[in-house]
């Protein structure tokens, strides 16, 4: 990388500044470099990303072309630019929206959250999208820390956006919309919506101006605010969809993840505007038969999920009970992909599954690998536009082949909302270091070892956790499982496994439970080194997630040392 990151030209847009003042130190950013790719080298200094997503994809033609369905209705992207500009317009004459207010989003997917979003970027604001299962407790801790005033709310959530504004109170100005903007008891934004004229004066927003404040989805403990400017949400959509499985403008979008996660927004609304393709959104949470009857229904082209989703789809998909033949690409990130799945699913339906690593501090993707780039059971290689490196702890980067912690810089990076001790745990030597410990291959490939924090040291030897949860998974009798290092006085930590049957009456009865436990450990024993296998195996009815369907190991962690603390066993890292 010779060419480092270069402001935009120093004219922000924003009359609230909160969110530019409360950036790290300028020597405490990664690296980033926009000169990689021609796509990238061509953005302006100013340009605002929801004007660059949905009204210049009008001025290309796609007036006409379908941007949404969901249930009976469709729109087009002239349908989506209305009701955003509208959006817009309430936010900005009748909630007071300044540029660099940043905005509070609650809702589901369906196309009036894919409306708020856009019509926040449009009006200038910053948007802070959130988990719709998220309670007015994290909600406020949001408000608070990102200093929100305005929210827009689709009117099922309202209970909590209620009881959200009692606990902070500087979040005065809320309104509530409909899943369609069609109206109905409490949807007072539909309402606002229908008394505005046509069109709206988008705000020039400079390049390096903030879009969007995504907080972190807990994985590890408290959330914390990633900020990403207009230029980081083009980025994402110009480097991982359009070098790595080559998007078209006929393909049609469906998936599981909210748009509140980054990954998701990209999946779910960014790729489908950026390349001129339609998504289907649906009613209700997913679920393995909603989106195989959307896949059927709508003719869908290419899914994202996650890899405990995938894994289910392939036993539904084995059983031909949908028509799924109009899939071309399936896309899983939130956590690594285990090889059984990806074995499983290719199986039943002749697709390679892409796995892509990326975090919500990047704000997407950033290794992968496609078609017959793909390495079952690896990661893949940093994509067009990113670098990827191993390093050790010291911060020296290590020739392949080697084992460390994965590094990487591109076109976006890390940068903490008012959060410095965390900025300096994620950048070093201007790379950043998203807490995963890979193994690169002489060819350049990442295979994924562990978390930094799911390394279990027991008894001297190092153990990646999901190295053994990779191996139960490819017993029949397990559904799911998660494997941390539990306190133990001899050994430090043991592995312990929390596994979910998929039969739970193969451990109904304590001689049950034994058998079936001594089962899967010689299972595992016979699999991989024997220091390595299960010794102690927790049987339960479902593991402990984060909204966007991340295992909380954490969790599960901190329930056993708190255990061991009564126990008297002393906690050793």
């Amino acid at each position: 990388m010779t060419k480092p990151y270069v402001p935009g030209d120093g004219r922000t847009a924003h009359k609230d500044t909160f969110a530019r003042d409360n950036l790290p130190p300028r020597e405490m950013w990664p690296a980033m470099d926009y000169s990689t790719l021609p796509e990238l080298a061509a953005y302006p200094h100013r340009f605002n990303a929801a004007v660059e997503l949905l009204d210049k994809g009008i001025e290309r033609g796609w007036g006409d072309r379908i941007a949404f369905y969901y249930a009976d209705a469709k729109w087009t992207y002239r349908d989506l630019k209305a009701k955003a500009d509208a959006i817009a317009r309430v936010l900005v004459e009748d909630m007071g929206l300044v540029p660099g207010n940043r905005v509070l989003l609650r809702g589901p997917n369906n196309p009036m959250m894919a409306a708020t979003w856009l019509a926040i970027l449009k009006a200038g604001g910053v948007c802070v999208a959130t988990m719709p299962l998220l309670r007015a407790r994290e909600l406020s801790f949001m408000v608070e820390k990102a200093r929100i005033d305005h929210c827009l709310c689709d009117v099922a959530l309202a209970d909590e956006a209620k009881k959200t504004q009692e606990l902070s109170p500087r979040l005065k100005q809320v309104k509530y919309f409909s899943a369609l903007g069609t109206g109905g008891a409490g949807a007072d934004l539909d309402a606002a919506m229908a008394g505005k004229p046509a069109g709206f004066a988008n705000v020039d927003t400079a390049a390096d101006d903030m879009a969007l404040i995504a907080f972190t989805s807990g994985t590890t403990g408290q959330p914390k605010g990633t900020m990403h400017f207009h230029r980081d949400i083009l980025a994402m959509c110009d480097c991982f969809p359009r070098y790595v499985y080559k998007p078209s403008a006929d393909d049609i979008y469906t998936g599981s993840p909210p748009l509140a996660f980054t990954f998701g927004l990209g999946a779910q609304l960014c790729f489908p505007l950026r390349f001129g393709a339609a998504v289907v959104y649906y009613p209700g949470p997913p679920s393995p038969d909603r989106l195989l009857e959307m896949i059927q229904k709508y003719r869908v082209t290419t899914l994202y999920t996650a890899p405990t989703m995938f894994r289910v789809l392939a036993d539904q998909i084995a059983q031909k009970k949908f028509d799924t033949s109009s899939l071309r690409q399936c896309v899983s990130a939130g956590e690594t992909l285990p090889l059984p799945v990806f074995e499983a699913f290719e199986k039943a339906s002749g697709i390679k599954i892409i796995d892509g690593l990326g975090s919500t501090e990047m704000i997407h993707i950033f290794v992968s690998a496609e078609g017959d780039g793909i390495r079952p059971g690896a990661t893949g290689k940093a994509i067009p536009g990113y670098e990827a490196c191993i390093m050790d702890e010291d911060g020296k980067i290590l020739p392949a082949p080697a084992e460390g912690l994965l590094a990487t810089r591109g076109p976006t990076g890390c940068r903490y909302l008012d959060n410095i001790e965390r900025q300096k745990g994620y950048v070093k030597n201007g790379w950043n270091l998203p807490g995963d410990r890979y193994r690169q291959d002489k060819d350049g490939y990442f295979w994924y070892v562990a978390r930094a924090d799911d390394m279990i040291v027991s008894a001297g030897y190092n153990i990646g956790g999901p190295e053994v949860e990779a191996v139960l998974l490819d017993h029949p009798k397990v559904k799911e499982c998660a494997v941390v290092g539990a306190p133990d006085q001899e050994r430090g930590r043991i592995v312990k496994a929390f596994v979910v049957l998929r039969n739970p009456a193969d451990a109904g009865t304590a001689a049950a439970a034994a058998a079936c436990t001594k089962e899967l450990q010689d299972y595992v024993k016979a699999q991989i080194a024997p220091f390595k296998y299960p010794r102690s195996i927790e049987f339960v009815a479902d593991l402990p997630r984060t909204e966007t369907g991340k295992v909380q190991r954490f969790k599960l962690r901190l329930q056993e040392e708190e255990k061991a603390r009564a126990q008297g066993i002393e906690i050793r890292m």
